[in-house]
């Protein structure tokens, strides 16, 4: 694992782990590396000194605490990670059937539930001219990979 020191076209900065470097190369390319204070996807890598260990002494403190995945760095990191916690406790995801649901509830064939997922841009722009009730949520749903 390796961790970046990452910038948001927006001048924003961050850190994210990855596997390695080829996989933040082909994660970025697949705009799957966004900024959590603007949602850009255009980052780059900043400039970073290396974490070295001597072999002696103690490791690096890799608590949560001290995690920059778990802990954010502003107020609008952190009023994200809220908003994901309080979405994720209450309300069911659909993944990419978000527009078929969203739309049976519209239109009354399927009990109103709370949920969130993914849709492509026409299908959320038909959503809204059709009358469904949807907003764009500031992150982007935990995907499993293994």
């Amino acid at each position: 694992m390796i961790k970046f020191s990452l910038k948001c076209a927006e001048n924003h900065s961050f850190d994210s782990w990855f596997q390695s470097a080829e996989s933040f190369d082909k994660l970025a390319r697949a705009g799957l590396v966004t900024c959590a204070d603007c949602g850009s996807t255009d980052i780059t890598k900043g400039i970073m000194a290396p974490n070295v260990q001597s072999g002696r002494g103690t490791a690096p403190d890799t608590s949560p605490s001290n995690s920059p995945l778990v802990a954010p760095k502003s107020a609008a990191q952190l009023a994200i990670t809220q908003l994901r916690e309080k979405i994720e406790a209450n309300s069911e995801y659909v993944g990419t059937d978000f527009a078929r649901k969203a739309r049976e509830m519209h239109d009354g064939s399927a009990p109103e539930r709370p949920i969130y997922g993914e849709a492509r841009a026409d299908e959320a722009r038909k959503l809204v001219e059709d009358g469904v009730q949807i907003v764009p949520l500031p992150f982007r749903p935990m995907r499993k990979v293994n």
